[in-house]
């Protein structure tokens, strides 16, 4: 059950238009010894995929290190906060350098390291996100904002050292399958007697595929992303067959040597360094901002700060909607959320806080989805969907999987009509070059709706941070899908970027790559701030 409405749009804008793409023998990705993936694979231009390249370089060791005395240490590695003094007015800031040491003690040479720092003062629950910069010689520095009043901490962690993002890169280009996927077919023998059967599927990416499996596959092609998925051809139903999709097991690529650099005790570990309380002076200036929250706002570091649990934004000036204000705010909407779970958790706090509304049965999955909620008295609906495989749910119906560039093409848009996407989470355990190709035909398809409706607010979802700090879902990983996502979006006009990066990472609330109720309720208080801005 789906419910549309079409809106007539004014005058079309100029917009952004993707370069063609050219094919170019010189600029080409290796991801396995027979494979190669062009940027016309990738549905980019040369030029483009350049500009990503650069974007995600990240520095590292200048060969490959088996020592594990060699890399890293969270022990040795300190930070100092520079010139500090007495007291700071609020809106300063300070400087935090960070220098790596490995476990003999000794000085490293080179960057790589995956360091997170932030700002805190756990007795009013405040905090601030500080970007690391990496000066590739062993030592980083942190810019951070004294964003209120009162006292702040330093906070520094090492997620990775960058011998494990050596790894991680190592594989993330690779053709090594470290997610598996389940195909569910169901269908009739000749004496009607109804069978299944469950085989693997996987991505196929590249010319010869990224998954091997023999010849004797089923291959299902979408017709308007070029995207392939394979499955094992079952031993007595047809390809025609396959009903459901869920996920399967995780498959470890490390060697015994790569295994020790991932120890919990060398992951995601505090830093010792200036612990001194900083005392903050009220700055009678204040600390914020009031332009209105549109499209095209560039996002800053630090994009907002939390002070008592409230996230406050200095990007746009961000209301707090309670459940009367969520309902009039979102009156005579549709709200598309598609996505993960992630997104799934936005449908589920708006179904809670919406006066009246009522979540239809669709005869799905209620985690799996697709869902959708209907207020009628204000005329509100809203839809949840997940994006298409890759994905690791439960099982559910493959017809049900979407690619999201296809469900955007089916919305007719207006001033009516907010929507919302995400594509991370689920994306992390494949080659990069798939990701950019993904989000190339969603970039397509976003254009296309701005053009024949250019009211339609149209918002990106950052991915967040995440619990496990591990070679299948390293939030080193999510941080380089987020710089792909924010270059390729970064010259379209009427997209929104609400980078819930900073969000998530600064909250003292354990990571998770699903976000606590608070940090939701403060997502989607930015998520409406655009919505109905002021």
């Amino acid at each position: 059950m789906t419910l549309w409405k079409f809106l007539e749009s004014g005058h079309l804008k100029q917009r952004f238009k993707p370069p063609p793409p050219r094919h170019h023998a010189g600029n080409q990705t290796q991801t396995n010894s027979s494979s190669v993936i062009s940027a016309l694979d990738m549905g980019i231009s040369d030029e483009e995929w350049e500009r990503l390249q650069k974007a995600l370089d990240w520095s590292g060791p200048y060969q490959e290190i088996t020592s594990l005395n060699r890399s890293t240490s969270p022990v040795h590695s300190t930070f100092s906060i520079v010139g500090l003094k007495k007291s700071y007015n609020v809106g300063e800031n300070i400087s935090v350098v960070i220098t790596a040491r490995d476990h003999n003690n000794n000085l490293k040479t080179y960057g790589g390291d995956f360091f997170k720092a932030k700002l805190f003062d756990s007795k009013i629950k405040a905090s601030v996100y500080g970007e690391v910069v990496d000066h590739r010689n062993g030592t980083y520095s942190v810019t951070l904002l004294l964003p209120w009043e009162g006292q702040a901490q330093v906070f520094v962690r090492l997620e990775h050292s960058s011998e494990v993002v050596q790894i991680l890169k190592k594989y993330r280009d690779s053709s090594f399958p470290r997610s598996h996927y389940n195909g569910h077919f169901e269908g009739s023998e000749p004496n009607k007697t109804r069978i299944s059967e469950v085989v693997q599927c996987n991505l196929k990416w590249g010319a010869d595929g990224s998954w091997r499996k023999g010849n004797c596959l089923c291959e299902y092609k979408d017709i308007k992303t070029g995207t392939v998925w394979q499955c094992e051809r079952p031993k007595k139903l047809s390809c025609d067959n396959l009903v459901h999709h869920s996920m399967g097991r995780l498959e470890n690529p490390l060697n015994a040597v790569e295994k020790q650099f991932f120890a919990q005790k060398l992951t995601n570990v505090a830093i010792n360094g200036d612990k001194q309380v900083i005392n903050v002076l009220l700055n009678t200036a204040g600390n914020g901002t009031t332009v209105r929250c549109k499209s095209g706002l560039k996002t800053p570091v630090p994009a907002g700060f939390y002070f008592k649990d409230v996230w406050k934004s200095l990007v746009c000036n961000t209301q707090h909607f309670n459940s009367t204000q969520i309902g009039k705010c979102l009156g005579n909407k549709i709200v598309y959320l598609f996505g993960d779970s992630t997104t799934r958790q936005w449908f589920e706090y708006l179904e809670k806080n919406v006066p009246g509304i009522k979540r239809m049965d669709l005869h799905t999955p209620r985690t799996g989805g697709p869902l959708m909620a209907v207020e009628l008295k204000n005329n509100i609906i809203i839809h949840w969907r997940p994006h298409g495989v890759p994905l690791r749910f439960t099982k559910m119906l493959f017809t049900d999987l979407h690619y999201i560039g296809n469900d955007i093409d089916e919305i007719a848009g207006g001033s009516h009509a907010v929507v919302v996407f995400t594509l991370f989470a689920h994306l992390v355990f494949h080659p990069i070059t798939f990701y950019v190709h993904e989000v190339a035909k969603i970039r397509q398809s976003v254009v296309a709706l701005l053009s024949r409706a250019p009211e339609t607010t149209v918002v990106i979802k950052s991915g967040n941070t995440a619990g496990l700090k591990n070679i299948f879902q390293s939030d080193w990983y999510a941080m380089q899908l987020n710089t792909v996502m924010q270059e390729m979006f970064r010259d379209i006009d009427g997209v929104i970027y609400l980078d819930v990066w900073q969000m998530t990472s600064c909250h003292y609330l354990h990571e998770d790559v699903h976000p606590g109720a608070i940090i939701i309720a403060n997502e989607i208080n930015m998520l409406l701030s655009y919505v109905c801005p002021a």
